[in-house]
């Protein structure tokens, strides 16, 4: 890919969840949109930094209820010719912020 493109975006509500099972639902949304969409390489712009420093083997899971989440990525990611995990500070994430205030404004 010669530049960077956003070809799907989406938001919506969950439930009561923790913010790391949400930064991993969401991330797995975005992988099986991927892959459905043909994708061959990734570059995945997060502001979770522990998503980040899991999914790059820096951190290890130890949340049980976190576990199944991340090794449904790692199955998802091995898809991909190439892929780029990176942490950004949540002030360069503002398309994320966009759609979480948008799904939280709709009434449920």
């Amino acid at each position: 890919m010669h530049g960077e493109e956003v070809v799907f975006s989406q938001g919506g509500r969950m439930g009561v969840v923790t913010n790391n099972v949400a930064e991993y639902e969401g991330l797995l949304k975005g992988l099986e949109k991927s892959i459905e969409l043909g994708a061959t390489e990734l570059t995945i712009k997060s502001d979770s930094q522990l998503l980040v420093r899991q999914l790059n083997g820096q951190y290890k899971v130890k949340a049980p209820h976190i576990i199944p989440l991340v090794q449904r990525a790692k199955k998802l990611l091995v898809q991909f010719k190439k892929v780029e995990i990176t942490h950004i500070p949540r002030e360069q994430n503002s398309m994320a912020d966009a759609l979480c205030n948008e799904a939280l404004d709709q009434s449920p």
